[in-house]
């Protein structure tokens, strides 16, 4: 499977950061799975609280104290955010959100902020939100960034999530279709709200030493074109999910992102986590809204 290597932390930097990443992908040669992104890690932040018995109503905090908090990006390590292992797509994340400005994420105790959610993602476009649940002032969302490493930590989860103040979130759409990607029977399916099967794939998965996660939700967070990996037809659709087996399983500095992509070699256990596609499959999913949950079955 291919990994794409993409990163645009501003305009400004986006041919510096491009070339890097070709030069990236020209040592993994055509048939290995590419880096995703060249990251730029944020610093750890303190550990997740326990739950409060009352929940705190939110105390605004200005834009100095948001913008020095580490943020949630993709390559990020920030052991404050909040594993999430569920497998089943809760009815809050079937809509997306946007956010006008940095927003600051809480952990458990909803008091010490522990990161930051980005207004803009790493290609500067709008970072698109997807929320979990809804609990007075806050939004408990999905984040693109991990909690924990597998060298560290065994247990380490695949997606996180992060409170939010609730206010902040600027509804952009409701969502009719999501993906369930089976392992098991290496398909991608399209599926809608009744759970009607619209579309089915055939697919490659991770390989037994680089395993594709299961039992748990993510989601679409982005799409990149990359001409270095024959991706210039197809976008590579990157997930906020991560490998939970290895820190960096593709050969590169991508954080272990999962992402979909085109690949002509894609059946069988043999990609390094992520999903390869044919081309009509993922047109079909880049077809989608970002923001589209992605479910990982065993």
């Amino acid at each position: 499977m291919k990994r794409s290597a993409v990163i645009a932390i501003a305009a400004s930097t986006v041919v510096v950061i491009g070339a890097a990443v070709l030069g990236t992908a020209a040592l993994l040669g055509a048939n290995a799975d590419p880096p995703m992104v060249n990251p730029t890690t944020a610093a750890p932040s303190t550990s997740p609280s326990p739950a409060p018995s009352v929940v705190p109503a939110y105390t605004p905090l200005d834009g100095a104290a948001i913008a020095a908090l580490p943020e949630a990006l993709y390559s990020a390590v920030i052991p404050g955010l909040l594993p999430h292992r569920a497998a089943a797509i809760p009815e809050a994340s079937m809509t997306t959100y946007r956010i006008s400005a940095d927003q600051p994420l809480y952990g458990a105790d909803r008091v010490i902020p522990v990161a930051r959610f980005a207004a803009k993602n790493f290609l500067v476009e709008d970072s698109v939100v997807v929320p979990v649940s809804f609990e007075g002032d806050w939004a408990l969302v999905l984040t693109p960034s991990r909690q924990s490493l597998p060298s560290k930590d065994p247990d380490a989860p695949a997606q996180t999530v992060g409170w939010m103040p609730a206010a902040a979130l600027e509804k952009v759409q409701d969502l009719t279709f999501h993906v369930v990607v089976s392992i098991a029977e290496e398909t991608v399916s399209i599926v809608d709200g009744s759970g009607k099967v619209s579309e089915t794939f055939s697919a490659a998965v991770g390989a037994p030493g680089t395993p594709t996660p299961t039992g748990v939700v993510g989601y679409l967070q982005a799409r990149y074109l990359d001409p270095a990996q024959n991706q210039e037809k197809y976008p590579i659709a990157l997930t906020s999910l991560h490998s939970d087996a290895a820190d960096e399983p593709y050969r590169g500095s991508d954080g272990g992102l999962i992402g979909m992509h085109y690949q002509a070699d894609r059946q069988g256990a043999i990609s390094a986590g992520c999903v390869r596609l044919s081309a009509e499959a993922i047109t079909a999913v880049n077809n989608l809204p970002l923001g589209t949950p992605i479910v990982l079955e065993p």
